[in-house]
């Protein structure tokens, strides 16, 4: 079954009428992080949010840690999804499901090795979705997406065939590599930000090659 697509770090409404245009079912709207790209304010993201068809998944990429400040700042954006690029230090996943119930809850898994694995499978009963990614949580200024890196795509296949829950693909994909990522992965949707661009604009030659190499795999 053909992946859904996620594009991500729309910037203007613009952007995300041209990613629908392709067969985007869903688009990622970054907000505050402590590195990489794609960063626009809270006011733009409840814009856009509210601009796109009804049937389009709205993701609002997070770095905050607790769950009071995600799910204040989910009723300021109004997105469809919330994707948790860190780890909670303060409140679980329950209080989502009490304060949010209509919302979904994506947890970015950062692949790094066997722990990565584990994490996931610990984590997808808890959530609605997994999105593996390549950043860096411990480097001294975090990466929390939008590396343009790949990561181990063996762990990624595992975790999908592991872990009990949607389970979407990131980290470095491009037209050059999609077939291949997706033969190797078999994931849920993937998801792509830097591999789509050119000097972070959303490039439609690229963006449309993606996604022809997507409906060929």
């Amino acid at each position: 079954m053909k992946p859904r697509i996620k594009i991500c770090c729309i910037g203007n409404i613009a952007e995300a009428e041209m990613a629908i245009k392709y067969g985007a079912s869903a688009i990622g709207l970054v907000s505050e992080m402590p590195s990489g790209p794609g960063v626009i304010a809270e006011e733009l993201i409840a814009e856009i949010a509210s601009s796109v068809p009804s049937e389009i998944s709205t993701f609002l990429l997070t770095s905050k840690q607790d769950t009071a400040s995600i799910i204040a700042q989910q009723k300021r954006c109004k997105v469809k999804t919330i994707q948790i690029c860190d780890t909670l230090t303060d409140g679980d996943y329950s209080d989502f499901k009490e304060e949010l119930p209509d919302i979904n809850i994506i947890k970015v898994i950062h692949v790094v090795d066997d722990s990565s694995v584990e994490e996931a499978i610990s984590i997808a009963p808890l959530v609605d979705g997994l999105l593996l990614d390549s950043g860096n949580v411990s480097s001294s200024v975090k990466e929390l997406g939008g590396t343009g890196r790949t990561h181990n795509w063996e762990l990624s296949k595992a975790i999908v065939e592991l872990a009990q829950a949607p389970v979407w693909l990131a980290g470095g994909l491009n037209p050059q590599n999609i077939a291949e990522a997706i033969e190797a992965v078999s994931p849920y949707g993937v998801d792509v930000c830097s591999g789509v661009r050119n000097d972070d604009k959303l490039d439609e030659k690229k963006l449309s090659r993606f996604v022809k190499n997507i409906n060929g795999a």
